[in-house]
């Protein structure tokens, strides 16, 4: 295949079945199931989002190909299996954006009322209850297990408050909040606690308490995973700068103690603030 012209989305699909080619493919390529390839088609959308947060066009672009490769590379695992091809995926994905946009796409009287509040969670709803006429399904069974924790957390909130298991306010959430933080407060002083009995009291508190941490995000109406990616960004912009002037006086993070530190993490935010 020329490398020197530009590619489209067939050339992908054959490189791929080129690489998934026993006796001339790539060993590595030929190894690899959708378990051990999961992992990377989470960091890439992750790279992507990055890519936004950044606004960076350039590295967009090939975190979205990269991206697609993810879903090339399933997808011809899938057909190895006969169980489905890139086609049947683009397919089904063209004939739900069609289904759920008849006021885009559907007939003359559908098109005319519009997007009318609600519609697509109606829509979802029938394909849902259509699903489950053969499978019937919990409340909760359709949030993927494989979500960010935190994301998840806010989805199986979102979908327990649709049935009316919510509170009514930010106050309750806040009181839950103290409550749990107590907890683990308690968790923490019992010392006296049998090593493995004590870890797992920690964790189960802690727990309890990003969960309600969630809860206060989705009352918000914030993405925790959106919020907590910024804030990683932000300490490790502010940490840098902080090595920057020790490397300015000589010395590095090691050769430096907690108090010296802290008065240049300061100097850092006001910094800040005044660039602001």
């Amino acid at each position: 295949m020329p490398t020197d012209s530009k590619k489209t989305l067939s050339d992908l699909i054959a490189i791929m079945a080129a690489l998934r080619t026993p006796g001339s493919g790539c060993p590595w390529d030929l190894e690899q199931t959708f378990a051990t390839i999961a992992p990377y088609t989470i960091e890439e959308a992750y790279e992507v989002v990055d890519a936004i947060e950044r606004q960076d066009m350039p590295a967009l672009k090939d975190e979205l190909g990269d991206l697609l490769l993810q879903v090339v590379y399933h997808a011809r695992m899938a057909e190895e299996r006969e169980a489905f091809g890139f086609e049947d995926v683009v397919d089904a994905i063209a004939q739900k954006m069609l289904r759920r946009h008849p006021h885009v796409f559907g007939s003359e009287a559908e098109r005319s009322a519009g997007a009318t509040p609600g519609f697509w969670e109606r829509i979802k709803g029938a394909e849902k209850g259509r699903a489950a006429a053969s499978a019937p399904a919990g409340v909760l069974s359709d949030v993927p297990v494989g979500l960010p924790a935190l994301t998840r957390a806010v989805k199986l909130q979102h979908k327990a408050a649709a049935v009316g298991f919510d509170w009514p306010s930010l106050k309750p959430v806040f009181d839950k909040l103290k409550e749990e933080l107590g907890e683990l407060e308690a968790a923490i002083a019992d010392a006296g606690a049998a090593a493995p009995r004590r870890k797992a009291a920690l964790e189960e508190e802690f727990g309890d308490l990003m969960f309600v941490i969630a809860n206060v995000a989705r009352h918000l109406g914030l993405e925790p995973e959106t919020v907590l990616r910024r804030a990683n960004a932000k300490f490790s912009r502010r940490f840098a700068a902080v090595e920057r002037k020790l490397a300015g006086l000589g010395r590095r993070p090691q050769q430096s103690d907690l108090a010296e530190m802290d008065r240049l993490w300061d100097e850092v935010k006001a910094e800040e603030g005044k660039e602001g």
